[in-house]
């Protein structure tokens, strides 16, 4: 939850010292994906509370999950298949939207961001 990556490479820093005594696979397994784990700062600051969390799927699909196991043996592969599509478009009516949708044009196109903020040419040359 730090505010920028500078911050947060420090926070690592300190998790890996702190534990690394008493865990070292356990530290050893997140050191090696830190990158992957800090990669979310490279999006708009908007988007880390959606990429932060990993509810969404599990809540999505409980639902589909339920029906899914009580209709098993009493419907074909085809009609199972149409009600699992039906399912997933009645339970997208009530998905929130991405905050700072807008931002996704930028993220496809390969907009540098540094903390979550674009980083522009002028900025480049001020550093």
């Amino acid at each position: 939850m730090a505010e920028g990556r500078v911050d947060a490479e420090q926070v690592f820093d300190d998790f890996e010292e702190r534990f690394g005594a008493k865990y070292p696979k356990a530290v050893a397994c997140l050191s090696k994906d830190r990158d992957a784990l800090l990669a979310f700062y490279d999006f708009p600051a908007e988007h880390w509370s959606h990429i932060r969390t990993t509810n969404v799927t599990p809540s999505s699909f409980a639902t589909i999950r339920h029906r899914t196991r009580q209709a098993k043996g009493c419907v074909t592969r085809i009609t199972m298949l149409t009600m699992i599509c039906k399912m997933g478009l009645c339970a997208e009516d009530s998905w929130r939207k991405l905050r700072g949708f807008r931002h996704l044009a930028k993220v496809i196109e390969g907009v540098k961001l540094k903390d979550g903020i674009e980083v522009t040419e002028d900025d480049k040359a001020a550093a």
